[in-house]
């Protein structure tokens, strides 16, 4: 599986983290204290899902989410007030509720001890990560977001969010390296979908969050994982030192 690569690069929510859960639960959040509405955080999931694929292409994929949600429940503020509220209900979830995926750190290890560069490649903003490094010990506890990465890119740093392939092909140039020296590392299918786009060799890990959508991830993924000890095992990583 690593053969011949150089690079490996790590989606952040649902592959490192068990977060995509939190962020249902926020946006329930947000759709109660602004609606009066309950919904089902699995559908809060998919529909989100779905926005932010036909909203990808936009500046701000996440304005365009509030707005549609705005439109939707009839909320009585504005994009931007909806988009600044989600982001003050996150933080008690970001700082204290995201855990870190199973077997993260030694992994981390691993990898690092066999000379791979890594890259965090995230839709996520660099704000949440933030977040995680000033106020989480559960995920500081598993990674080091300043030594850990050789280089970090958020939505920022690119005009096209997932499944566009932006992402991967910024990080591939910034190192110079060709498709077939990199691997990626990832739990959703957008985020599949983006590798096959980039075309470069992608391994997608279980997240009970993609469930429903596991038969076209392992369609497209060159391999599959339940977890990050059958990723090392099948890479033939050894234990950490």
């Amino acid at each position: 599986m690593l053969q011949g690569k150089k690079l490996i690069c790590f989606d952040l929510d649902g592959t490192l983290i068990d977060s995509v859960g939190i962020w249902n639960q926020v946006d329930a959040a947000l759709i109660l204290e602004l609606a009066n509405v309950i919904e089902h955080e699995i559908e809060i999931q998919h529909e989100r899902d779905r926005q932010l694929k036909i909203f990808h292409h936009l500046p701000d994929p996440y304005l365009a989410y509030c707005s549609f949600l705005m439109q939707k429940y009839a909320f009585p503020l504005s994009a931007e007030a909806v988009k600044a509220r989600r982001y003050q209900i996150s933080r008690e979830f970001l700082d204290h509720a995201v855990q870190p995926k199973a077997y993260v750190r030694e992994l981390i290890q691993l990898l690092k001890q066999h000379g791979l560069l890594l890259a965090l490649t995230t839709t996520t903003s660099l704000f949440n990560i933030e977040r995680y490094q000033q106020y989480n010990a559960n995920v500081n506890s598993a990674i080091d977001f300043t030594h850990d990465f050789d280089l970090i890119l958020t939505r920022g740093n690119v005009k096209h969010i997932k499944p566009h392939p932006e992402i991967y092909l910024t990080a591939m140039q910034h190192f110079q390296l060709q498709p077939e020296e990199c691997l990626i590392v990832e739990d959703s299918l957008i985020g599949i979908e983006a590798a096959v786009f980039a075309g470069i060799d992608a391994v997608a890990i279980y997240d009970e969050y993609s469930a429903a959508e596991q038969e076209q991830i392992q369609s497209k993924a060159r391999f599959y994982v339940q977890n990050f000890i059958e990723f090392s095992n099948l890479a033939k990583l050894g234990p950490p030192t």
